[in-house]
């Protein structure tokens, strides 16, 4: 297959359609092809005169289309590549926008054929484009497109720059949860992505507040979804989920107050509260994909880290009874909280207590926030305690010092 050179003699787009439009005319025979190959080109030329570039654009794209698979990856990159440049040329950058979206329709058809080649392609012309929200609307035609064509491992590098992204957007609310959505959505399908897809879950529900009840009311499933998977997560023992609106609107919910008090359970209550309810609510457990000894475990490691935040010391009885454990376990469980960083902590075997130096909060409202200021302002007059000590003493130690100068002399 032919390698296109563009030469300086012809402007480049006029020299991408001339290629296309004699291979898309080929088979028709000279007589035939070389008519509609001038058309095409006097056409193409008028438009570059007149700064007609969306029509360009529409030309260039028709004959692009007709050659896709006629055509090595190669020079389908070069074609489109000097398709997306046209995006720079107008003034209007309502025009560009016009272009990108009319550029990203057609490269987003057939999401199967070349997936990797075309998300190139929306790449190139996103990084052609100076309108931050032209930059959105063709990173999401890129998301849609790694996701219909089973290409999601090429976009999903992209995810770690998404704060700094969505800055540069200045994108409004409803376009922030169809991205979060989108990509959590993305993740979800991917092994070792779990607590990734969680988080941009809840950046998608923090962008419900202060909505109407129908508004609202589509964020349901969705924070359904994200308190089943915290449950499930083996690694994951704070959120604030509780202080979310759009998980609130389930607490009274017909059907799904049951999940939200579930939640409320794993986050402010303690292993003999989940006990009860799973007693009189197994069938649901088990409905949403939840394991019952995964439950337990995952409850008590919450329950002894709630067990560190009201006490400086626990005793091992406190924690056996509370956990429901044997005498043997009481270690290996304070064990298995210090290795996931829940305790910071050490054991003192002959007085049978945990000494708590530090605790993970399961969340951290108002009332952990009034704690936080408590132990500052302790720490801060144990400080000016020993900013004084230390003072003084330099003061006794100065006089000293100069007495027995005096003496010298």
């Amino acid at each position: 297959m032919a390698t296109i050179v563009v030469t300086s003699e012809e402007d480049p787009a006029l020299s991408i359609v001339r290629f296309t439009s004699e291979l898309a005319w080929a088979d028709a025979g000279p007589e035939v092809a070389e008519p509609q190959v001038a058309r095409l080109c006097m056409e193409a030329q008028e438009c570059i005169v007149m700064g007609r570039w969306l029509d360009l654009a529409s030309l260039m794209l028709t004959s692009a289309d007709l050659i896709f698979s006629k055509v090595s990856e190669k020079d389908l990159e070069c074609i489109f590549t000097i398709i997306c440049s046209l995006v720079t040329k107008p003034e209007s950058l309502d025009e560009a926008l016009e272009m990108a979206k009319l550029i990203s329709a057609k490269v987003t058809q057939q999401a199967n054929d070349k997936p990797a080649l075309r998300l190139k392609i929306l790449f190139n012309l996103y990084n052609l484009l100076e309108n931050p929200y032209s930059k959105f609307y063709v990173y999401m035609k890129a998301l849609n497109l790694a996701v219909n064509g089973k290409a999601t491992e090429h976009i999903i590098p992209s995810f770690k720059k998404m704060d700094s992204f969505v800055k540069e957007w200045n994108i409004g609310t409803f376009d922030q949860r169809e991205l979060f959505l989108t990509i959590s959505n993305i993740l979800k399908e991917h092994k070792n992505s779990a607590k990734d897809s969680f988080s941009f879950l809840t950046k998608y529900l923090t962008t419900f507040s202060g909505e109407d009840a129908y508004t609202m009311s589509e964020a349901k499933e969705e924070a359904v979804r994200a308190i089943v998977e915290f449950v499930k997560a083996p690694d994951m023992f704070q959120s604030d989920l509780l202080d979310m609106p759009a998980v609130g609107q389930l607490e009274k919910d017909g059907k799904y107050s049951l999940v939200y008090q579930l939640l409320k359970i794993f986050l402010t209550h303690r292993l003999d509260a989940y006990l009860d309810f799973h007693a009189a609510n197994s069938t649901l457990l088990k409905s949403y994909g939840l394991v019952h000894e995964d439950c337990i475990a995952k409850m008590r490691l919450m329950t002894l880290a709630d067990l560190g935040s009201n006490h400086g010391e626990i005793p091992y009885d406190l924690i056996k009874d509370t956990l429901r454990v044997n005498d043997d376990e009481v270690e290996l469980w304070v064990v298995k909280a210090i290795t996931v960083k829940l305790l910071d902590c050490k054991m003192d075997q002959m007085n049978q207590v945990v000494i708590v130096n530090r605790c993970t909060e399961r969340v951290f409202g108002l009332h952990q926030w009034l704690a936080l200021r408590s132990k500052l302002t302790s720490w801060r007059g144990n400080i000016a305690n020993v900013i004084n000590t230390v003072q003084a003493n330099k003061g006794t130690e100065d006089g000293t010092q100069a007495m027995q100068g005096l003496a010298i002399r």
